[in-house]
């Protein structure tokens, strides 16, 4: 089943999706500053080719921080490139890639396709920032977030009940 569904997801909708994902990344190449485009359109082409087995993280999950810092101007352009990205090629992948999931969700056996479909397709929305790993390396870095998200909740929470006090209709011996 692995070597089929991997060759009907190509023939069907890899190569062709994949091919426009080549061709925003000629486009976004040519564009001065597009080339954190450019590199996650490629990127986003392979996954498209095979998904199987791969996930697109962004990047802050992976421990790493944005690559653009310290200027206003630079911590623009990242945001800039995706809505440029999501007014051209983007609509068109997230089109693409929901009619060809609606198409494989019509026959039980490619269910799985579909739901690679529909996983794409908002990946198609925005890609700056996503990078391309296995499935298994995935896992760690969201585990990772959930608990530091976790923590910081956590905090959170203490540090309003700090500020809140006691309750205001117990006695004060039953507070204390």
């Amino acid at each position: 089943m692995h070597f089929t569904g991997r060759f009907v997801w190509f023939a069907l909708g890899g190569s062709w999706t994949a091919m426009i994902w080549l061709l925003g990344a000629a486009v976004a190449h040519l564009i001065v500053g597009g080339q954190p485009l450019a590199k996650a359109a490629i990127e986003m082409a392979g996954l498209s080719i095979l998904p199987f087995g791969r996930e697109a993280v962004h990047i802050r999950e992976l421990g790493g921080q944005d690559p653009a810092p310290t200027t206003t101007a630079a911590r623009l352009i990242g945001p800039a490139l995706n809505v440029a990205w999501l007014l051209t090629f983007g609509l068109v992948l997230c089109a693409a890639y929901l009619v060809l999931g609606v198409l494989c969700c019509l026959t039980v056996r490619a269910i799985p396709l579909g739901r690679q479909c529909f996983r794409l397709a908002g990946l198609s929305l925005w890609p700056v920032g996503q990078r391309v790993i296995s499935t298994d390396l995935a896992t760690v870095p969201r585990q990772q977030a959930a608990v530091e998200r976790f923590a910081r909740t956590r905090l959170l929470q203490s540090s309003q009940s700090d500020r809140i006090g006691p309750p205001r209709d117990l006695p004060p011996a039953a507070a204390n």
